[in-house]
């Protein structure tokens, strides 16, 4: 075999793994392409999450700290009623006996 024979039949040879080598080096820049947009999605959606779902929670936050505060004045105004409600009840019944009482005693009188 010559020398013309042999770099032909290398060159035959390579050909093949030449076109192998474009064919990864397109699916390598595919790759690469994806992976940028992938990168482009993920700092889109911290974007997102930092001006718009933390200021969404921050003013959630804000509203549930506002109702707290409400829940507390409501259970405390409750609170005072419950009490006052209590007194009440005893003041009643402190009442009676002293109605009785006061029976018993112009009964006594009258006896």
């Amino acid at each position: 075999m010559t020398e013309q024979e042999m770099l032909q039949a290398m060159e035959r040879m390579l050909k093949p793994i030449s076109a192998d080598l474009q064919e990864v080096k397109g699916e390598v820049q595919t790759l690469r392409d994806e992976v940028q947009n992938v990168k482009s999605r993920v700092i889109r959606m911290e974007l997102h999450l930092e001006n718009e779902t933390d200021k969404g929670i921050k003013i959630i936050g804000e509203g549930h700290a506002d109702l707290m505060r409400k829940l507390a004045e409501a259970l405390k105004v409750e609170n005072e009623k419950e009490l006052l409600l209590l007194r009440m009840n005893y003041l009643e019944g402190e009442i009676r006996d002293v109605k009785m009482r006061l029976s018993n005693v112009e009964k006594a009188k009258t006896a």
